[in-house]
């Protein structure tokens, strides 16, 4: 299985922006925030992996 590595850029309301991290892209996906840790903000790092996301600690 895959792993992807995915940056907050912003929040709207139910929906977060999120950009891949782990490859050069310009492109936002955008996700549910029920499908998103509770705890993101912008900024925050994600590792996608297994139909899941999961926050990054530095």
């Amino acid at each position: 299985m895959d792993t992807w590595y995915y940056e907050v850029v912003s929040i709207d309301g139910d929906y977060a922006n999120l950009q891949r991290k782990d490859i050069d892209s310009e492109n936002l996906k955008l996700v549910a925030r029920a499908l998103l840790p509770a705890e993101i903000r912008e900024g925050s790092t994600l590792k996608y992996e297994m139909f899941s996301y999961s926050i990054v600690t530095q």
